[in-house]
């Protein structure tokens, strides 16, 4: 594969498109299910009926939500329509059962009332989110009170090595423990606990409202 068309494939993280878009969302079901895993067990005291995840990707952490909470419906969001029709073919048995409903948006413009979600999740997305404070204050603002907001990063800002994504990937910003942190004070959240696995530069903060 050439410079270009290298360039456009890891582009494709970002908002997934056409052919190169449907190969690297299939990769990410696969590539981000170790970290997205090791977010969820921040989780599993939590007992939400409804959950958002935003920044949806290929489907796959969505069926996950769906298998660790039972009795919750979730609820899949992404600004990329490869990815909404990916996330849909993979859970095609969850949204005939009514479970799983998924829908093409924007983290800027969430179309849902205030106080619907008991729990949002980000896995390995707020990078590519346009306005972070901006993009938490929606989040804020369609949650229950008491409900929480996960983020799950592979990368904290800190790791030289990863320096090469955002020389590749176009409007890729990788926050800080502590800028994230700002961000999700500001838009209005509470009782925020980081767990951050400095070896590996992996970062997973819950955030309460």
């Amino acid at each position: 594969m050439g410079n270009g068309n290298c360039k456009k494939l890891f582009n494709s993280t970002r908002k997934p498109e056409g052919l190169l878009g449907e190969l690297m969302v299939k990769s990410m079901n696969k590539g981000h299910a170790a970290v997205s895993d090791w977010g969820m067990e921040h989780i599993t005291k939590l007992h939400p009926s409804k959950i958002i995840d935003l920044g949806c990707g290929g489907g796959r952490n969505a069926a996950e939500l769906l298998k660790r909470f039972p009795a919750a419906t979730v609820h899949a969001l992404d600004y990329s329509e490869v990815s909404v029709q990916k996330t849909k073919q993979f859970n095609q048995q969850a949204i005939k059962n009514g479970r799983l409903q998924v829908t093409h948006a924007n983290v800027l413009n969430l179309p849902f009332s205030a106080d619907t979600f008991d729990l949002a999740t980000a896995f390995e997305t707020v990078y590519f989110w346009p306005g972070p404070l901006e993009s938490f204050k929606e989040v804020y603002r369609i949650l229950k009170k008491g409900g929480c907001f996960l983020i799950v990063n592979e990368s904290d800002g800190t790791n030289k090595a990863d320096d090469k994504w955002l020389k590749i990937i176009d409007n890729m910003k990788i926050y800080t423990v502590e800028q994230l942190e700002f961000f999700l004070t500001e838009a209005g959240f509470s009782e925020i606990t980081i767990d951050h696995k400095n070896k590996k530069h992996h970062i997973c903060i819950l955030a309460k409202k």
